[in-house]
């Protein structure tokens, strides 16, 4: 049984330190440093123990020069970017300026439209108010002499002084003497006043 124990303990030493230089070998550890000693009886092993690899300073300054060329990477991207954004805004603004402009320039024209309404609309309550007074003028005076300066007015000013004189004997309730002016006025006159008259709407 000794003899069995012994050989036992024998074979796991030899199994153990043989599984030491195998895996030394294959690079799995590193047992050269320690197993240094034991290496110089061993002809075909170097007795030296293997050593960690050691950085230089150029590579620590190249780890430094990679580093910086991903950040300049970086910064340059962003730039890009930030360049892209920047001429997305210019060109929206652009087009919020050239937008300003239109609705200015139609903020204009329809001033300019509304300027044109109320001066046609002052025009025509001045009109309406002349064609009024002249109708009432002519209404007060003798009525030949009335027909005289009808005659002597242009046609349309003639149609709208007549009408006007209508509208003005109907909202007072008179009779209008319009009818009376026909009568005195030449046939061919009054007829042409009437065709006119009947052929036109209202001017006012």
């Amino acid at each position: 049984m000794a003899g069995r124990t012994i050989l036992l303990l024998l074979l796991i030493i030899f199994l153990t330190v043989g599984g030491i230089f195998w895996f030394d070998f294959l690079n799995v550890i590193d047992a050269k440093s320690v197993l240094a000693p034991i290496y110089r009886f061993i002809p075909f092993v170097p007795g030296e123990g293997r050593t960690q690899p050691r950085i230089a300073d150029d590579d620590f300054i190249n780890l430094d020069a990679e580093r910086l060329a991903i950040r300049l990477e970086a910064l340059e991207l962003l730039s890009m970017e930030m360049e892209s954004q920047q001429h997305n805004i210019d060109f929206r603004y652009g087009e919020i300026e050239r937008m300003a402009q239109e609705l200015e320039e139609q903020r204009k024209a329809l001033e300019d439209q509304i300027r044109s309404i109320i001066a046609a609309t002052e025009d025509a309550e001045n009109k309406d108010r002349n064609v009024e007074q002249n109708a009432r003028y002519l209404t007060g005076m003798p009525p030949q002499n009335a027909v005289n300066i009808l005659d002597s007015l242009d046609d349309q000013i003639a149609i709208d002084v007549i009408r006007k004189t209508e509208e003005i004997a109907r909202a007072e309730g008179t009779v209008s003497i319009v009818a009376f002016w026909f009568s005195l006025m030449e046939p061919a006159r009054a007829a042409e006043l009437q065709r006119k008259m009947t052929s036109r709407p209202p001017s006012l």
